[in-house]
């Protein structure tokens, strides 16, 4: 039986390692698919996403810098998807093209799960306000922290994020604001934490402060040395990255794969 087709769409995109993972899922699962690199010319999501579907396509995963044009070509959403503003995840379905976001959810189950961090009831901080944050907050709000605070360089631009969800327990503080400790930070800024980037002050963290970074690479990155430089927990975001795949392939094929063997080493 010919293999049901799946892709992951952005611009570059042969760095992405969903292929690789996808590939360890189908085998685990004995599921049946074919998953590839697809690159995307900008400007033209809409026309490529329409075609590879039309052709037979059964699912795609969607990164930068088509993750708002993904959520637009879809014909529904799911709520993480609306609230995020964006998808990461497509499917299609009896009904049209079905957009979700697992990109928060893949980061928190690496957080909770994975590194065995409790979320709920603890003072959580978010370094940076663009659109990880977005996909990263509905599921944060999901594990009722106590208190969740963006801070960014801009912080007109925090304010505005802050507001466009509401919540009492999410608000946009200023670093000079920062004089009670957070109990996580959570790292949503791909330029990492430098001196030339955002300095944290000392009272923003207490000795068993917890800090996560969406980035990753082969070494330590530079929010992981700044963690490291005050002896304080670290992570960075592999297993995000294994975790929301896994989540898009649950969605896809109605089956969670294992992901502890893909993380077993795989951090700096």
């Amino acid at each position: 039986m010919k293999p049901d087709q799946y892709v992951v769409m952005g611009n570059p995109i042969q760095h992405s390692k969903s292929p690789q993972l996808h590939g360890d899922f189908a085998t685990t699962t004995g599921e049946n698919i074919e998953y590839r690199h697809m690159l995307v010319p900008l400007g033209d999501f809409a026309k490529t996403a329409r075609a590879f579907f039309d052709q037979g396509g059964s699912g795609a995963n969607v990164t930068v810098p088509f993750k708002l044009d993904a959520l637009a070509f879809a014909d529904h959403a799911s709520e993480a998807a609306q609230l995020a503003g964006a998808a990461n995840t497509l499917k299609k379905t009896d009904k049209g093209i079905y957009a979700d976001n697992t990109d928060g959810v893949g980061c928190l189950r690496d957080i909770t799960v994975n590194w065995g961090v409790t979320v709920e009831k603890r003072k959580v901080l978010i370094i940076g306000a663009g659109g990880a944050v977005r996909g990263l907050l509905p599921a944060l709000m999901a594990h009722n922290p106590s208190q969740i605070s963006i801070v960014n360089r801009t912080f007109e631009k925090a304010q505005a994020l802050a507001g466009e969800f509401s919540s009492p327990t999410l608000n946009a503080i200023k670093t000079t604001e920062l004089t009670e400790p957070y109990d996580v930070l959570i790292n949503c800024s791909a330029a990492g934490l430098s001196g030339d980037t955002l300095a944290l002050p000392d009272t923003a963290f207490h000795a068993d402060t917890h800090c996560y970074d969406m980035v990753y690479g082969d070494d330590l990155t530079p929010f992981q040395r700044w963690a490291a430089d005050r002896q304080l927990a670290h992570r960075a975001g592999f297993g995000m990255l294994v975790e929301q795949a896994a989540e898009a392939f649950q969605l896809w094929r109605g089956v969670r794969p294992a992901t502890a063997h893909l993380l077993t080493g795989a951090q700096p």
